[in-house]
């Protein structure tokens, strides 16, 4: 693994995939995402730093220590100083968000950001490494401590459905760190 000095931003991803899982099958499809991400696209690891089911299970994804500021791979030219957090399933527009998994984001993004001491309402200035984001590389950018992948990256993900919940889920998780 390779690792930044802390994490001072989150983005929210979808996977893409089914909703209609029983949650006993969520590590089947995290196994079925990193054998995508290290054969298919051949990186060294999953790019997510964590993933959540519908259920509300967080699971660890890129290998390193969860509680380290380990770089992933998940947001071309913003996965420094982030983490990504990937909800298993697919959100777009109307798509049925389950509270336990907003809660389980919620709550995982007060704890990552809280390492930090960053209010997840707050914005950030992070640096573009890649010209292929959003931003050209080099560029410094203000995005939200908890951004849709959409924020730094022209994408759909995290669906029309997770992104009209970001500001419900950072006031969530500002509550679950204290701040009123």
């Amino acid at each position: 693994p390779r690792y930044d000095d802390k994490v001072v931003a989150v983005f929210l991803h979808h996977t893409d995939s089914p909703n209609d899982y029983a949650c006993a099958d969520a590590p089947r499809i995290i196994r079925l995402l990193y054998a995508g991400h290290t054969s298919v696209r051949n990186w060294d690891d999953i790019g997510y730093n964590f993933l959540v089911d519908r259920c509300g299970t967080i699971y660890e994804g890129r290998a390193g220590g969860v509680d380290r500021a380990v770089t992933g791979a998940h947001t071309q030219g913003f996965n420094h100083r982030t983490a990504g957090i990937a909800a298993i399933g697919t959100f777009t527009a109307g798509t049925p968000v389950p509270s336990a998994m907003t809660n389980a984001i919620a709550a995982l993004v007060a704890w990552k950001l809280g390492l930090a001491g960053v209010d997840p309402r707050s914005s950030v200035t992070l640096v573009s490494s890649n010209t292929l984001s959003r931003y050209a590389a080099g560029t410094t950018a203000l995005l939200p401590a908890l951004a849709g992948h959409t924020d730094g990256f022209p994408t759909n993900c995290p669906g029309a459905a997770l992104t009209v919940r970001l500001p419900a889920i950072r006031e969530a998780a500002a509550r679950l760190q204290g701040r009123s």
